[in-house]
């Protein structure tokens, strides 16, 4: 299933499949992704999470954090890897050249709430070590193959968190 499907406003930056690994092309405009997320979160919770809920057939998940620099509350959409009882977030950002602004949201306040299925559930964001990392990234990697196109896209080592219930 592709963006096209789910996701017609972002189409044209499509990711997946062998496409994507021919081109690497160039990740969608910031002011693109904003618009995008803030529209995003409205309709997930005003269906409860029966609209808009899959990027490329793979759900997301809503994540409620404190903002870095304002203190206040974010909630965001991102796509997630399952992994036991626990949420893995990958700040790739499709590849560009700085981390998300909710990457450094996390390092400074990591007490998150993840609303997933109608649930929320409060959890602690804790960013992955190197060697952890290389035991966890082919698990990302399976999940969602197109994290390897975005890590080429980039010079920066794409941070991974994973968030584990309080």
């Amino acid at each position: 299933m592709g963006l096209r499907k789910t996701n017609p406003f972002l189409s044209r930056w499509k990711v997946s499949s062998v496409s994507a690994q021919e081109n690497l092309g160039k990740p969608p405009p910031r002011w693109i992704l904003r618009a995008y997320t803030k529209v995003n979160v409205w309709v997930y919770r005003l269906t409860k999470g029966r609209r808009m809920n899959l990027l490329e057939g793979k759900p997301i998940c809503l994540v409620t954090m404190k903002g870095a620099k304002s203190g206040k509350k974010r909630t965001i959409p991102l796509m997630y890897v399952p992994y036991g009882d626990s949420f893995i977030l990958v700040a790739s950002q499709g590849g560009m050249p700085k981390n998300p602004a909710w990457y450094y949201n996390l390092k400074k306040f990591p007490e998150v709430t993840i609303e997933y299925n109608g649930v929320k559930y409060p959890s602690v964001a804790r960013e992955v070590g190197k060697e952890e990392k290389s035991k966890i990234w082919p698990i990302c990697l399976e999940y969602w193959p197109a994290y390897e196109v975005y890590q080429k896209r980039t010079q920066r080592e794409i941070p991974v968190f994973i968030c584990e219930p309080r």
